[in-house]
């Protein structure tokens, strides 16, 4: 991993983007990493666009700011890369992980000739499979953590499982769905 790296989400509020965001910085600290997750907030209400930021290092993070020119951007929702510029700033040594099942011209025609790597993963086939209903943020950080490589597929499954028995404890039907998608996720992003 580089000394710094910074990720960018692209969501719609109710779809877990932030969540997620802060889901993968708490796993990052775990592994011993320097993290930051923040949303940015405007006058968010379901369904608007929302961004949410990481920042993870081996070394202390000094900065306080949001992310300008990311390693990584996350797309929870390809209706966006429509009405949102989601490759702005990109560093083209980095990649983009996108919630998709359009096909792969249209995809690189909406990013506006980005030439760095592109990932797709359906999150809604995978949400609805281990969930029963579409929550695509839980697919969607297991494709980050593995694309960034953040972490290894094991620490990321050991951390959120602890994490899920946490969160969920007044539900823990949702567990063994949240674990399959993760595990899904993690074998079914695909590079384009």
């Amino acid at each position: 991993m580089n000394d710094l790296i910074e990720i960018r989400w692209h969501g719609r509020g109710g779809q877990g983007a932030k969540t997620a965001s802060l889901l993968l910085a708490d796993a990052a600290f775990n592994t011993g990493k320097y993290i930051q997750g923040f949303p940015e907030y405007g006058p968010e209400r379901m369904g608007a666009p929302i961004t949410a930021y990481n920042r993870i290092s081996n070394k202390p993070i000094t900065i306080h700011s949001n992310i300008y020119e990311p390693d990584y951007v996350v797309v929870v929702d390809d209706t966006l890369l429509e009405s949102v510029d989601v490759t702005a700033g990109l560093k083209e040594t980095g990649a983009i992980v996108i919630n998709t099942t359009k096909d792969n011209e249209y995809i690189k025609k909406a990013l506006k000739g980005y030439k760095g790597a592109i990932y797709r993963i359906d999150a809604r086939k995978i949400s609805i499979e281990a969930l029963g209903k579409y929550f695509p943020n839980t697919a969607m950080l297991a494709a980050i953590a593995k694309v960034s490589e953040v972490m290894t597929d094991e620490e990321l499954l050991n951390d959120m499982k602890g994490s899920f028995k946490h969160k969920f404890a007044k539900k823990p039907e949702v567990i063994e769905g949240n674990m399959k998608a993760l595990e899904m996720a993690l074998k079914e992003v695909e590079k384009i």
